[in-house]
């Protein structure tokens, strides 16, 4: 029997050829992808015991209402607002943090030294500042960190330095007014319910400020933390328009019914969450079409710097109906009806939806 022609040999040697060579390809591409990928090393992080735990949530800070966001958000559901069009990947082991700039002792502190420090556990509400009336860019989490007044005032920040910013591994830029510091629990923050940060959360590190918009505050992906002045320096949003100081806004939000539904005449739950991190939420108020503002019922407060659910027994009558919520804050303030965008420095106005009541 005669072997295959030239032609042919050409051929199957090409066919063997290019198999090696995606077989190649694809083992390259794991040894790349093992070696850029940060999945291994977050993996292998045991996190501490922290030396200030955060006491367990009161059992009534939950609503028994079906349909309202949960009080703690899951780290998949959380949601994500970055500049990153991949995700850093930063293995811990070669992760370093430096504190800069104008400081009297500059610091530098490697993962394994971050960890060894007095840790606090805290649970803190972040908001985008791109979130909408009614948006979804919120969410609740328990944070463990060191503390940022602790590890600053070991480095000695210069009575002139009013600005801190925080920078990505990309080059990324936030920066927050000193006078933050003033007893909040601001973290650099290395574990998120329970685990260590998602890598799409920050990891190895990040920073958390309660009360002030992430865009300002929160960099994830973080190595240097630098005093500065605002008349020195603009973080990466000030030159596109954004506010450079930028305090989270009173907000609530129904999260049932939905917009639009339809629902049975009788005794219905309208139920969500509202938030003022820094000060918490004094009452939420209920009003049906234009009648009279009505005091929903809330839950038990984690503290003033999570989000607080409520709820209100609606009796529905037929027809088209529409809903308004508004909070008013710990101390007094209440939520405008004024509407306004996102930009400069976070929307206003009142959460607002239409509901459907079936003929009885």
């Amino acid at each position: 029997m005669t072997g295959p022609g030239p032609s042919r040999r050409r051929f199957l040697l090409g066919v063997g050829g290019l198999a090696a060579g995606a077989a190649l390809g694809g083992w390259a591409g794991r040894q790349l992808q093992q070696r850029f990928s940060a999945v291994a090393s977050r993996a292998a992080v045991r996190l501490p015991t922290p030396a200030v735990a955060a006491p367990p949530l009161p059992g009534a800070v939950a609503t028994p209402v079906a349909g309202v966001s949960a009080f703690t958000t899951a780290n998949a559901d959380f949601y994500r607002i970055d500049t990153a069009l991949s995700v850093p990947q930063v293995p811990a082991e070669s992760w370093r943090l430096d504190v800069t700039g104008l400081v009297d002792r500059p610091v530098t502190l490697s993962y394994a030294e971050l960890l060894d420090r007095p840790l606090t556990e805290v649970d803190v509400t972040l908001v985008c500042v791109s979130n909408v009336v009614g948006g979804n860019l919120a969410g609740t989490a328990r944070w463990l960190g060191v503390r940022l007044d602790e590890l600053l005032g070991e480095a000695g920040v210069q009575p002139r330095a009013d600005q801190i910013v925080g920078r990505s591994v990309d080059g990324y830029t936030c920066g927050f007014p000193v006078a933050a510091l003033d007893g909040r629990p601001a973290l650099v923050a290395v574990g998120m319910n329970g685990e260590p940060l998602p890598l799409v959360h920050g990891f190895p590190a990040r920073l958390i400020v309660p009360g002030l918009y992430g865009y300002v505050s929160a960099t994830k992906w973080l190595t240097e933390i630098e005093l500065t002045r605002f008349d020195a320096f603009d973080q990466y949003w000030v030159p596109r328009g954004w506010d450079a100081e930028a305090p989270i806004k009173l907000q609530s939000r129904i999260d049932t019914p939905r917009g639009l539904a339809t629902v049975e005449p009788g005794s219905v739950p309208v139920a969500g969450v509202a938030w003022a991190p820094g000060v918490g939420i004094g009452a939420v108020e209920i009003r049906i079409d234009d009648g009279p503002w009505e005091r929903a019922e809330l839950a038990a407060e984690a503290s003033s710097l999570t989000w607080r659910q409520w709820s209100y027994r609606w009796a529905a009558t037929p027809g088209r109906h529409t809903i308004t919520v508004r909070a008013t804050d710990a101390n007094g303030a209440i939520q405008t009806d004024a509407r306004s965008e996102p930009m400069p420095s976070g929307a206003t106005g009142q959460h607002q939806i239409v509901v459907l009541v079936r003929s009885a």
